[in-house]
This record gives C-alpha cells, sequence and structure tokens, in this order.
C-alpha cells in the first residue's frame, strides 16, 4: 500500500480500515460564485476522517496573503495532532469534487511526507459511488510522530516568479478561470487587478476535471504536451495558491516532475504594483 498521487473511491474502500492510513477532509470554502456543496463537514463525513483544516490551521495568519505556506516546525505540529506518524498512509478529500484538497497533498509533499493520494472526486464521488458517510464525533489521537522536512524546491515566491518570466526553461501556467485570466472578469478580492503574470500561459484547473474527477491521464498528457515538454520547468499560480496545485496534481500524473506552485499566487501578484500584469 503506497499511494502517492490519486487514489479511487473503491481503492479507499478497500484500506480504510488499515490503521496506517489517516483519511483527511482539506476543504475550505468555494470561492466567489462557485457553487456551494451539497454535503459537508462536520454533518457528512468518510468514516474515520479528521479535519486539516486549511484556513484555520495550516495557513499562515501572519502574512498578507491567503493560505500562505506555514513553517515545517507548525506543520509538523498540527499534522502530529491527527495522529499523522512516518509510515503513515494520506488520503486528502474535499467536499467538491477536487478542489483544495489537491493543495493539501502538494503541503504534506512539500515536508517530505510521499505517501500522501488524493480521492478522486472527493466526497461527493464516495457518495455517488454509495459508500457510507456519517457525521464526525470527536475522539482522542494519539500524537504522530511525523517529522516535517521542508524542501523550498516546491514552492516560489513572486520575486522568483518574476525572474522566470521569460526564462526559457521555464513555464508559468495560471489555474484561474480564462476570463479572470484575460482580466475580463473582475478578480473576487477586493484591491486585487485583473489580469495575468507576462508570458504565462492558461490551464484553468476546471478543465482538468470530468465531474468532479481528474480527466483521464491520456488526455492529461495531452493537454500538458500542448503547454510544455516534459523538460520544462512549470511553475502553477492561481488565485490564492489552492487551485494551483490541481494543475501540480494533474502534471504529476502526466509525466512531469519538475514542478512548483507560485505560493501567493494571484493574491500577491495582482495586488503589489510593481510586478507587471497583462491582459487578454
Amino acid at each position: 500500500m503506497d499511494y502517492q498521487t490519486i487514489i479511487s473511491c473503491e481503492q479507499l474502500a478497500q484500506i480504510q480500515s488499515d490503521s496506517k492510513v489517516v483519511i483527511l477532509d482539506a476543504s475550505i470554502p468555494p470561492v466567489g460564485k462557485m457553487a456551494k456543496p451539497i454535503y459537508s463537514w462536520p454533518m457528512t463525513i468518510i468514516p474515520g476522517a479528521l479535519r486539516f483544516d486549511l484556513d484555520r490551521d495550516f495557513s499562515d495568519h501572519d502574512a498578507k496573503y491567503p493560505h500562505t505556506m506555514v513553517g515545517d516546525s507548525v506543520f509538523q505540529q498540527q499534522s502530529r495532532m491527527l495522529g499523522i506518524d512516518q509510515d503513515s498512509q494520506i488520503v486528502v478529500y474535499d467536499n467538491l469534487g477536487l478542489f483544495s484538497a489537491a493543495r493539501a497533498w502538494w503541503m504534506f509533499k512539500s515536508m517530505g511526507h510521499h505517501r500522501v493520494a488524493v480521492l478522486d472526486g472527493g466526497l461527493p464521488a464516495w457518495i455517488k459511488a454509495k459508500h457510507p458517510t456519517t457525521t464526525f464525533e470527536h475522539r482522542d489521537i494519539p500524537l504522530g510522530n511525523f517529522v516535517a522536512k521542508a524542501s523550498f524546491d516546491y514552492f516560489k515566491s513572486a520575486e522568483q516568479v518574476l525572474d522566470l518570466i521569460n526564462a526559457p526553461d521555464t513555464t508559468i501556467v495560471d489555474a484561474r478561470a480564462n476570463n479572470r485570466f484575460k482580466g475580463e472578469a473582475p478578480e473576487p478580492r477586493a484591491g486585487v487587478r485583473s489580469g495575468h503574470i507576462p508570458s504565462s500561459q492558461n490551464v484553468p484547473y476546471s478543465s482538468l476535471l470530468n465531474d468532479g474527477l481528474l480527466k483521464p491521464a491520456s488526455e492529461l498528457e495531452e493537454i500538458w504536451r500542448s503547454i510544455a515538454s516534459q523538460e520544462q520547468a512549470l511553475v502553477f499560480s492561481c488565485g490564492s495558491g489552492v487551485t494551483a496545485c490541481v494543475l501540480a496534481l494533474s502534471a504529476n500524473l502526466a509525466g512531469h516532475t519538475n514542478l512548483s506552485v507560485f505560493d501567493g499566487s494571484w493574491s500577491e501578484w495582482g495586488t503589489d504594483t510593481k510586478y507587471p500584469v497583462e491582459t487578454n
């Protein structure tokens, strides 16, 4: 049992009783005009799931921008409180299908824990497949022994992205909807400019999904082949560093390995006027 990228509902149902499996609900509230989930924490959860609270516990609240990655000591402490051990098999899901779970997956990867997989289709797919759900009830969890070892290759700063705009070996890819990328629709966050990072390309994260499930690997390979060769470095951006990780997940499945996420994403770039912006 070693799932490191994606896991189906059927596969999770087969292993969920294993003591090494830790299931985490990494849902966050929908943004802008996104539809609200039908079922959500704490009234509807996958049995045994614990709450990976990205907004409260796993974001740096001293930072200027939402969902900024926490340091390794905080990540380690919060993970241990979820009972996560060095040899835990983590499965993360969210209540929108595939939205914020990939962010939790990427965070664990960046902290040196690679036995982590995203539940394809999340809670909606689990329910659609008629697997059981329950309500959350507090239980005592033994403290885990997970040791965070941060790798700085997983995230990029705004200054690093600025230096990469014209780099021949790097492609910057934006996960936001095309009308936001082109500057034709206002940003959902106040005070943020419209448009995109110069030279960046647009792959809306929703274009990688079919009914909340990731498209087949062959289709993902075709999409990413049209964006960059596998030798190219890919830097992913979005609104606040969340759906950029859906791009990272799909590109990883398509065979790309040199991947990083712009942590501040458009919340930072679009706010600070020292960074150039393009439209259309």
